[in-house]
């Protein structure tokens, strides 16, 4: 037999059923006694039990090729507030006005590729971090840092510190042996935090990093205070052996051999770690993310995989003030100023006895962390809504009610006679440990798919589409009774929804043929003045093309003194485009303003010119720009 790492299909297979195997209880873990009365959670006693428990559940996952494909295993398949603000003051420049990050709540940043201080705009490739000065009418490159490796980073910026947040897949193919090929196989997942001083951006340098056993899956920053959010299976590589040849006999080999392995494991093997890296990349110390006394799990089995919420207050540094972590997995991050919830999506197959035509049963499991106390997180409970969810912004909190927008069936499943896909709206609030349904309201886009979603106080706004995009105004001031008050049908859809004031409702999205076919970028302008009956004042179609601002709501810029949008727009007509695009936007509708384009290699160095393309609608310098070439 020859060792094996866990094939990628095999090992998500694996991380998946350990997931889907119990009842939807949630665990958590802490550096602190936390939760007191609440989650009723169970605490292992020692490493010993923890570990224990652990290879009890995990063994019978384990076949010839390691961890899936094992006979009589069920897998589950994985296929607001106010408008966010539009300007900030920097410290010390008393009056410079400025564009931030695009954001869903006010006061809660989000990573993205490009930051700015109103100053200095900062922008991520790759492996380099790029410093480019904006004050002037033409900006400059002012410096740029060499990252330690490659990766797919996005930036949080407080002060003169800059937070670099990595993903960190590898992969590798193994060589094939005995006429066998081995499919894809990645490392146990890892990323990367890397801190940065900025105060001189002609010499940034790295401070300090951490490199985490677990894979990073969004942040959040308020105030000094950045909450990381990480999931994590095996941390560490499990020695499987592969069988020798197809017979049956050489796979009940593997099987057993493997089955040896998971026996003869040891506790790091199963709880993640993370190490400190000095500013020329020595290490300099490992500590365990998660200590065996505060692992917490209910009293059903629920699986290994952490769901982890690093707490890093960066003005004393990378070092986590506080970690808090559910026995979980984790998809879609949102938060508050005082609550950060992750959802997850369960697809379960039917049972054999079920027609062809019945589709996947999904669910929602959706976690809930209080994040108002600076130097710490709670997890305050867990609940599930029936459907999946599109992304964020299918999660609001609104004076601690939770409003969730949810499709009940995938759209991509081929319906049959007796069944459509339908939305809801369900609110949720906390009672005893858990997250539960105060209220509930369906029927939205029968047979449909929500394609956009937004809270704006007591108010939502969801479109769905497959040939008509209704836009649905909801009444949620009553969480127990959500409704819905008002219809309106058009062609197309908005994908990105942005409240601009004064009853103004701007939606990014695509123009549609009546049959459903989509014809390109649009912008839609309502009237939500009357909630019964919203209006379609202006629809500004831009021809064949697509926008950024369609799937990331961050290459989106609304400059509320000019009343300017600026979104990125990439056009495959007759006349092709890619750059920005601005637009006066008022009740007496939708006009072109101007266009910013790129030519040839910016000077961010080779493929700058897509990173220069991510960031417009996101820069400053884009912002000015636009306002140069369009005033009067």
């Amino acid at each position: 037999m020859r060792k094996l790492a866990a094939p990628a299909a095999v090992l998500a297979a694996f991380m998946l059923a350990l997931l889907a195997a119990g009842s939807g209880g949630s665990a958590v873990t802490s550096t602190a006694a936390k939760n007191k009365g609440g989650a009723r959670l169970q605490a292992f006693h020692s490493c010993g039990d923890l570990l224990a428990y652990t290879k009890q559940h995990a063994l019978p996952l384990v076949g010839p090729w390691g961890f899936g494909g094992v006979a009589g295993v069920k897998d589950s398949v994985a296929p607001p507030a106010p408008a966010a603000p539009e300007t900030g003051k920097v410290a010390g420049t008393p009056g410079l006005d400025y564009s931030t990050t695009n954001v869903q709540e006010e006061g809660v940043d989000e990573p993205d590729l490009v930051k700015s201080n109103g100053s200095t705009l900062f922008v991520v490739r790759s492996d380099r971090l790029f410093a480019v000065d904006v004050r002037g009418r033409k900006p400059r490159l002012a410096g740029s840092l060499q990252l330690p490796q490659i990766g797919s980073y996005e930036l949080l910026l407080n002060g003169e510190r800059l937070l670099l947040l990595s993903h960190g897949a590898v992969y590798a193919i193994d060589k094939p042996v005995g006429g066998i090929v081995a499919p894809f196989a990645p490392t146990p997942a890892r990323s990367s935090l890397i801190e940065v001083d900025v105060g001189d951006p002609g010499a940034m340098k790295i401070v300090r990093s951490l490199e985490l056993d677990a894979d990073y899956l969004s942040a959040r920053l308020v105030g000094t205070i950045a909450r990381v959010v990480t999931v994590s299976g095996i941390p560490q590589p499990l020695p499987f052996m592969a069988p020798v040849d197809a017979t049956p006999e050489a796979s009940a080999a593997a099987r057993a051999s493997n089955r040896a392995i998971v026996r003869s494991s040891r506790i790091g093997a199963w709880l993640p770690a993370y190490k400190v890296r000095g500013r020329r990349g020595e290490a300099l110390s490992r500590h365990a993310l998660v200590q065996c006394r505060n692992v917490r799990h209910p009293a059903v089995y629920s699986g290994v995989g952490l769901l982890t919420v690093l707490t890093i207050d960066l003005r004393k540094g990378l070092a986590p003030i506080d970690s808090d972590s559910i026995v979980a997995d984790g998809r879609t991050v949102y938060a508050s100023q005082e609550s950060l919830y992750v959802a997850t999506q369960r697809w379960w197959a039917q049972p054999v006895s079920a027609t062809t035509s019945d589709p996947p049963t999904v669910t929602t499991a959706i976690h809930k962390f209080d994040i108002s106390h600076p130097g710490s997180t709670e997890y305050r409970g867990s609940g599930v809504v029936s459907g999946y969810l599109m992304n964020q912004w299918s999660l609001s909190e609104e004076k601690g009610v939770l409003r969730v927008a949810s499709t009940e069936e995938p759209t991509w499943w081929n319906p049959g006679p007796r069944e459509e896909s339908e939305s809801f709206v369900t609110t949720l609030g906390e009672k005893n440990g858990a997250l539960v349904q105060l209220g509930r309201v369906g029927g939205l886009g029968k047979g449909e798919r929500v394609y956009a979603v937004r809270f704006v106080g007591d108010t939502g706004y969801v479109v769905t589409f497959r040939q008509v995009d209704p836009l649905y105004t909801l009444d949620l001031s009553t969480p127990s009774r959500p409704i819905v008050v008002g219809e309106l049908k058009i062609r197309g859809y908005s994908a990105y929804l942005h409240p601009l004031g004064g009853d103004l409702l701007l939606g990014i999205g695509q123009d549609a043929s009546d049959e459903g076919r989509v014809l390109g970028t649009q912008l839609s302008l309502f009237d939500v003045s009357n909630l019964r009956h919203p209006v379609l004042l202006r629809a500004q179609a831009l021809g064949s093309s697509w926008s950024e601002a369609e799937t990331d709501h961050h290459a989106f810029l609304w400059w509320a003194p000019s009343r300017l949008a600026v979104l990125p727009v990439q056009a495959y007509n007759e006349k092709p485009f890619v750059g920005a695009v601005g637009f006066r936007v008022g009740r007496s509708g939708i006009d072109e303003a101007g266009r910013v384009t790129h030519n040839g290699e910016a000077s961010l160095g080779g493929g700058g010119r897509v990173a220069a393309t991510r960031s417009v609608g996101r820069s400053s310098s884009v912002t000015r720009s636009t306002r140069s070439r369009t005033r009067g």
